[in-house]
């Protein structure tokens, strides 16, 4: 875990942590910021195909099966924020291509990440992602590593201070999204399948990011996040029916529940790390970062580097190819 040198108050029952009201303060993190822009399935897989040279409307409906009204809003927003700019490539009618941004382009990282997760636990050749090669000629896994020292990074083997940006952030506003939406099927050879079902909600996401902080029971999450109980309660109760957190009863009366990272959700560790890079990178304060993580093996703060694991080499978004 991201375990902190300062130890937070243990919550003695679930629900003893009243959780952020509208307009509350949140502890700031960049994970969490990251996750406001990218926790939805859809932008995921938007990005996703975007990184395969995929940039105008009619080709991402055509790739992705996404209504017209979802798409407009999630590119919409994605300009907004500034990971996409649109480029006029048509005078009569007007329309558009979108091409990354140099925001934009960052995210191969996460994008790695998360094929690196898929791969590991759900592999598919059918599916394009899952072949990727490196440019030593092999297809490969992809592996984070510390740049320091070389070291593969684990969660157990970090800790984090707070950063000159330490601070609060306002607590995430509810967006309605019925599981009806949630659960909708992707077409069979999409690129991360697998990681929308667990990343492809933005509460989901958020949850899991808090969980490598240290949060386990259902107050902690509530108090985190600010998020409303009933949805806490619906997401927690996915999570564990992914395999990605597992419930361990520590009260009986009346019962209260533990949520732990299965060895499955702690595998999302360097995608984390990847988003907290990023959010670190573009989503800061003037102030500057929210927290600092460091390697506990080396002492060094945490800067990870993606490495092939065929030839140990360095991955960029230019040394592979789908």
């Amino acid at each position: 875990m991201i375990s902190s040198k300062k130890q937070s108050r243990t919550l003695p029952a679930d629900r003893e942590a009243p959780r952020a009201a509208p307009g509350q303060l949140i502890e700031a993190d960049s994970a969490a910021r990251a996750l406001n822009i990218l926790g939805d399935r859809w932008t995921l897989m938007i990005i996703s195909y975007a990184f395969v040279d995929v940039r105008r409307f009619e080709d991402f409906q055509n790739r992705i099966g996404i209504a017209r009204s979802l798409l407009t809003d999630r590119l919409r927003r994605l300009v907004e924020v500034g990971v996409f700019r649109r480029e006029q490539y048509c005078e009569r009618p007007p329309r558009f291509e979108y091409r990354f941004t140099e925001m934009g382009r960052d995210l191969y990282g996460a994008s790695l990440m998360i094929i690196r997760w898929e791969k590991r636990w759900f592999y598919d050749r059918n599916i394009p992602a899952h072949t990727i090669r490196h440019d030593c000629g092999k297809v490969f896994t992809p592996e984070y590593r510390c740049k320091a020292c070389g070291g593969v990074i684990y969660a157990r083997d970090t800790y984090s201070e707070p950063g000159p940006g330490a601070g609060f952030d306002p607590a995430p506003k509810s967006r309605a999204q019925r599981r009806s939406i949630v659960d909708r099927a992707l077409p069979e050879d999409s690129m991360m399948q697998r990681a929308t079902d667990v990343l492809g909600d933005r509460w989901t996401s958020h949850i899991i990011a808090a969980a490598f902080l240290g949060h386990s029971r259902f107050g902690e999450f509530e108090q985190a996040l600010g998020v409303a109980s009933n949805i806490l309660a619906d997401r927690l109760s996915r999570l564990v029916e992914l395999g990605v957190f597992k419930q361990r009863l520590y009260q009986d009366k009346p019962e209260r529940w533990e949520y732990k990272l299965t060895q499955e959700g702690l595998d999302l560790f360097p995608l984390v790390l990847e988003l907290v890079r990023w959010g670190d990178r573009w989503l800061s304060t003037k102030e500057g970062v929210p927290r600092i993580i460091y390697h506990r093996p080396c002492g060094h703060v945490l800067e990870g580097v993606i490495t092939c694991d065929q030839c140990e080499g360095e991955v960029t978004r230019h040394s592979t190819a789908i």
